[in-house]
């Protein structure tokens, strides 16, 4: 089974896959409400905009496991979303991205290191994994922005 095909579970209940989304490059992050870094939402909405039409989405996968900063509910989570970011990108049930019960699609992303050639464990909210159409995963820490040149040059190589 490839990384699009794992089993996810929509904000509003509903089964799906990164497959679903189609054949796209995907930038997945862990997000949260109430973090430091919240304000990175603008980035990734503004990434959405810009690279939507060639085939390209931001994903979303709110995570309460770092000081507790994404306590809400599905729908808290998505009115906060909505009315505070305009978040128009998809968003995915909360999920724990580290641990015991680490989501299988973490379990997964979590094997690619970063530019450092570091592995592991995700750092924080809102790290940031850049899947291709064909499968191929590139990783991003927390304090990179969405709008970093990195990542908007490995967003545009993987939309070349």
């Amino acid at each position: 089974m490839g990384i699009q095909d794992i089993p996810l579970t929509t904000l509003d209940g509903s089964p799906s896959t990164l497959g679903a989304l189609g054949d796209k490059a995907l930038l997945v992050v862990n997000v949260a409400s109430k973090c430091g870094l919240t304000p990175q939402y603008e980035g990734l909405e503004r990434l959405q905009k810009r690279y939507a039409d060639r085939g390209f989405s931001v994903v979303g996968f709110p995570c309460n496991q770092f000081a507790g900063q994404e306590p809400g509910s599905a729908e808290e989570i998505q009115e906060f979303c909505s009315t505070t970011y305009g978040v128009s990108f998809p968003l995915f049930e909360k999920i724990d991205v580290n641990g015991e019960s680490r989501h299988p699609l973490y379990a997964e992303l979590t094997k690619v290191a970063d530019a450092e050639g570091a592995a592991g464990d995700v750092q924080w909210n809102f790290e940031k994994f850049l899947v291709t159409a064909d499968g191929s995963v590139t990783r991003f820490r927390p304090r990179t922005e969405p709008e970093d040149e990195i990542v908007t040059s490995a967003i545009d190589a993987a939309l070349a």
